[in-house]
């Protein structure tokens, strides 16, 4: 099943005025079906490919003469020199469009693009499938959620219940080919992030990784205590950083930075850890079945940390830089989510409850006593069905992000 990427018009778009154009993201996320079903007349190569790979690592001027026209060069990271050579091509006859390149190693691949094509080159981040996607509909409008108090409608594809989407995730060999969940992130994390981690890191000891990987999934939707999780893994503080700074670069985790702008009141400062994608998140978790969901202590940290991927591909599918933090005081007065929209900020808050909590008020509230009149209409995104306004806050169900 070929669904439409919301990311095809942008790609189009920047190839029209841009000579390269990027697109990084996870491995299996959809890149190289994007860029081949979109840009149809481009011709397509592969580093993965030994021989191609090769040729472009040892005559890397020949490996570039041979494409007269557009070319898609896919996982460009594997012969990172070749970006230099592509910004040569590119200087000698600057043609919109000419390279889209493809890699899965965001660290690898943003360090060659910020050093040799500067100026040159449009970077677009796809990320594993979004609801919307799912159902071919256009995201949640932060700004103006529910437009006329209308009610959205259950799409086909998201039939299937909170705790089996979280559980499936939204990587397409899972949404889109039917593979079994828990098989396939087994296969993934071996076959993929290990691999990755270890190109990337050399990292020797690919347990004390594997465990690392695990205790920040444990810590998905709290704030970030490098000491401790460092302690708990039996690393030290420094090779923390660097295996999470790795984590965040391929797409794995995301780190909500907290929104620093002072109200009158001392603030958190550490950065909230979230998983990108939930069924990954379940299986670190031993999460397996729906059944075993619905009582786990995480449940509620692992929807938020859906929600929070949600909106983060909302705004990567549109080729543009996530605004979203967190909000926290010493007092624990806190925001799960705060879209900063420029002149508003967005407070959004996650439920997992199929009902409305009666409490749900509390910290949205707190914050725009504070924030006055900078502050959005608040959201709550929750485990029900209804979407509706009560008391000016707008109650948004979890298949309408």
């Amino acid at each position: 099943m070929l669904l439409k990427r919301a990311m095809a018009a942008k790609l189009v778009s920047l190839a029209t005025g841009f000579p390269v154009v990027a697109v990084t993201g996870p491995r299996q996320s959809g890149k190289t079906t994007l860029v081949r079903a979109v840009m149809k007349k481009h011709r397509y190569v592969s580093l993965e490919t030994p021989d191609d790979r090769a040729w472009a690592t040892n005559d890397p001027r020949g490996f570039l003469a041979r494409f007269d026209g557009p070319v898609i060069i896919d996982e460009v990271q594997k012969v990172p020199d070749l970006v230099s050579w592509i910004q040569t091509a590119v200087d000698e006859k600057r043609q919109p469009g000419k390279f889209i390149l493809t890699g899965s190693h965001n660290f690898l691949l943003m360090q060659g693009v910020s050093q040799s094509l500067a100026g040159r080159c449009a970077i677009l981040h796809l990320l594993p499938f979004s609801l919307a996607e799912l159902a071919g509909r256009p995201p949640l409008n932060l700004a103006s959620p529910l437009p006329g108090g209308a009610r959205p409608c259950r799409p086909g594809p998201s039939r299937i219940t909170l705790e089996e989407t979280l559980i499936a995730g939204f990587y397409p060999p899972v949404r889109a080919a039917g593979l079994a969940p828990m098989d396939w992130y087994g296969s993934y994390i071996q076959t993929y992030v290990e691999k990755d981690v270890r190109a990337a890191l050399n990292v020797g000891d690919i347990e004390a990784f594997g465990r690392f990987l695990r205790l920040c999934a444990g810590r998905s939707g709290q704030l970030m205590n490098l000491s401790s999780l460092a302690s708990d893994c039996g690393i030290t503080h420094t090779t923390a950083g660097r295996w999470l700074s790795v984590l965040e670069a391929s797409f794995i985790v995301i780190l909500l930075r907290p929104f620093y702008r002072n109200y009158g009141k001392r603030l958190i400062k550490a950065p909230k850890l979230h998983f990108l994608d939930c069924g990954l998140l379940c299986y670190l978790l031993g999460i397996h079945k729906s059944d075993e969901l619905h009582t786990s202590a995480n449940r509620g940290a692992i929807f938020e940390s859906m929600v929070v991927s949600e909106l983060y591909k909302n705004f990567a599918n549109r080729g543009e830089r996530s605004p979203l933090y967190h909000w926290r005081d010493a007092k624990g007065h806190e925001v799960d989510v705060l879209a900063d929209l420029g002149s508003r900020q967005v407070p959004v808050e996650a439920k997992s409850a199929r009902t409305v909590p009666s409490d749900f008020r509390s910290g949205l509230d707190h914050w725009r006593s504070l924030a006055g009149k900078s502050s959005g209409r608040p959201i709550l995104v929750y485990g029900g069905d209804e979407a509706a306004v009560r008391e000016d806050v707008s109650l948004i169900p979890w298949y309408a992000l």
